[in-house]
C-alpha cells in the first residue's frame, strides 16, 4: 500500500504547520457524522487520491451520483467539483463534510467536536493562534491538498529533463496523437493537461443520460451536459473514468473519444471538436494508451505497472 506522506512534518507535539495538520484531518472519520469514514475513504492515496468505483460510498451505505475526481494537482485550477460549484480549494474541502450523501456532518457540529477534542483543539491553537472553526479548517484541508503535486513522471522526464530514454518510441508516437489527430490537446494542455474549461463531449441525451452538469449551477440552457474537463496526470490510475464513472479503463476513453456516438446515442449538444469520429487505428490506439500511462508519476511506479497490466 502507497503511504503518501506530504512535505509537511509533525512532531511529539503535534503536526508542524496547517498542512500536517490538514493531512490528519482528511484520514480523520471524526469529520463524517457516523465516524466512520473520511475525506481519504473516497479520495484513495494509492490510487492518486481518486475512488475506485463509479461512485462513492457514504454514510451508511448511501451513494452519490457522480465520479469521484483525483485530489491531487489542484492547485492552478480556478474551480471545483465536476460543475465548478466551488470557486476555491477551501470552498471545496468543506463540501462533503456536510453533504448528506457524503460524511453528512454540518460543519457546526464538526467545529464543536474538534474544539472538544483536546489534541486537536491544541493544535488549531499552535499552528492557527485560534481554537477550531470553519474557515481554518477549511485552511488545514485545502493546504494539504495543495502538497499533492506530482511532476516526475516518464513523461516529465523526457519533455523537461531531455532525457529520450525515459519513455518508449509508443509514448512519443502518443503524444504526437494527442496533439494532432486525436485531438486532445484541445482541451488537455498546460502543466496539468487541463485548460480548466467546460465541455459536452456527448454524455446527455436527455434520457438515460440526464445529468446537466454546469447548467445546473449557471442558470444557462446552453451549458447543459457540460462539465469541466480533469487534469490527466496519475490518469492510470484514477479509473473509473468520466463525471458518472461510466467508462472502465484507459481503453474505454480512447474508444469513446474515437467514436461517441457508439456509447451515448442521440447526445444532444456535443462539442463539434467531437462531432465526427477520429479515426484511430488500433495501433494508434495502444500509443495514445502509452502517452497516457507516461504520466503516472514515480511515487506511484508499482500501482503505475499494475494499472499498464490491466489496460
Amino acid at each position: 500500500m502507497l503511504v503518501f506522506v506530504t512535505q509537511a512534518s509533525s512532531s511529539r507535539e503535534g503536526p508542524a504547520d496547517k498542512a500536517a495538520l490538514g493531512e490528519m484531518l482528511f484520514s480523520d472519520p471524526i469529520l463524517s457524522r457516523t465516524r466512520t469514514i473520511s475525506c481519504a475513504s473516497c479520495h484513495k492515496p494509492a490510487f492518486a487520491f481518486a475512488d475506485t468505483t463509479a461512485v462513492s460510498t457514504g454514510v451508511e451505505g448511501r451513494t452519490g451520483v457522480r465520479n469521484t475526481p483525483s485530489a491531487m494537482n489542484l492547485s492552478l485550477q480556478r474551480t471545483f467539483f465536476w460543475d465548478g460549484r466551488a470557486k476555491s480549494l477551501e470552498e471545496q474541502a468543506l463540501a462533503p463534510i456536510r453533504n448528506p450523501d457524503e460524511m453528512d456532518l454540518p460543519i457546526e457540529e464538526a467545529v464543536r467536536r474538534l474544539k472538544a477534542d483536546s489534541k486537536y483543539n491544541q493544535y488549531f491553537r499552535n499552528i492557527f493562534n485560534s481554537g477550531p472553526d470553519s474557515t481554518n479548517l477549511a485552511a488545514a484541508l485545502a493546504a494539504f491538498e495543495r502538497t499533492l503535486e506530482t511532476s516526475d513522471s516518464p513523461f516529465d522526464n523526457w519533455k523537461f529533463s531531455d532525457d529520450p530514454r525515459a519513455v518508449s518510441d509508443a509514448v512519443k508516437r502518443g503524444f504526437t496523437l494527442f496533439n494532432e489527430k486525436g485531438k486532445c490537446v484541445k482541451c488537455h494542455f498546460g502543466a496539468d493537461f487541463t485548460a480548466n474549461e467546460f465541455r459536452n463531449i456527448g454524455l446527455f441525451n436527455g434520457k438515460e443520460f440526464n445529468d446537466s452538469g454546469r447548467a445546473l449551477i449557471s442558470g444557462n440552457k446552453e451549458e447543459t451536459g457540460k462539465f469541466k474537463t480533469p487534469g490527466l496526470r496519475n490518469i492510470a490510475l484514477t479509473a473509473p473514468y468520466m463525471h458518472n464513472g461510466m467508462l472502465r479503463d484507459l481503453r474505454e476513453v480512447v474508444e469513446f473519444y474515437n467514436e461517441p456516438g457508439k456509447f451515448v446515442k442521440n447526445a444532444i449538444g456535443r462539442d463539434s471538436i467531437l462531432l465526427q469520429p477520429l479515426g484511430l487505428t488500433d495501433d494508434e490506439k495502444k500509443d495514445l494508451e502509452a502517452f497516457l500511462l507516461s504520466l503516472t508519476d514515480k511515487r506511484f511506479e508499482q500501482q503505475g505497472r499494475v494499472a499498464a497490466r490491466k489496460q
